[in-house]
């Protein structure tokens, strides 16, 4: 928030502040690339929005056996570009998720290695037992 209200309690007023612009407090913070970032994608907003409002016009897609639907260009291409990110997705999810259950059986052999090198420490801290001679 670029400015914050204050109460001021000696003179019982409510004070008005202005705070650094959080530009900036961005740039000095070793947010530079965070700031970038956020530049970049509120170009790449603005501009499909442009194309959005230039794209208006009524189009029709014509399907197999004589099915077709009109509606504007920009709610067809945003639904393939939706349709298409869902086929992506499912396409990534058995190797999400063969990737999830290599990492818990990895997790699982550092906690095993863990535990022998912690016992392996504790055995070497340890006093060595008394040598005992037999008598038979």
């Amino acid at each position: 928030m670029p400015f914050f209200f204050t109460y001021n309690f000696v003179y019982g007023i409510i004070e008005f502040r202005l705070q650094p612009s959080w530009v900036l407090v961005c740039l000095s913070h070793g947010h530079t690339m965070k700031f970038l970032a956020k530049i970049f994608w509120v170009i790449v907003f603005i501009a499909f929005f442009g194309f959005a409002l230039k794209n208006d016009q009524i189009v029709t897609l014509h399907y197999f056996w004589g099915y077709q639907t009109s509606a504007p260009l920009v709610i067809l291409l945003l639904g393939f570009f939706v349709l298409g990110a869902v086929f992506c997705l499912i396409g990534m999810a058995p190797m999400v998720f063969r990737h999830r259950r290599d990492i818990s059986r990895h997790k699982k052999t550092i906690a095993e290695i863990e535990k022998e090198r912690e016992a392996a420490q504790q055995a070497a801290n340890q006093a060595p037992a008394p040598d005992v001679i037999r008598h038979s």
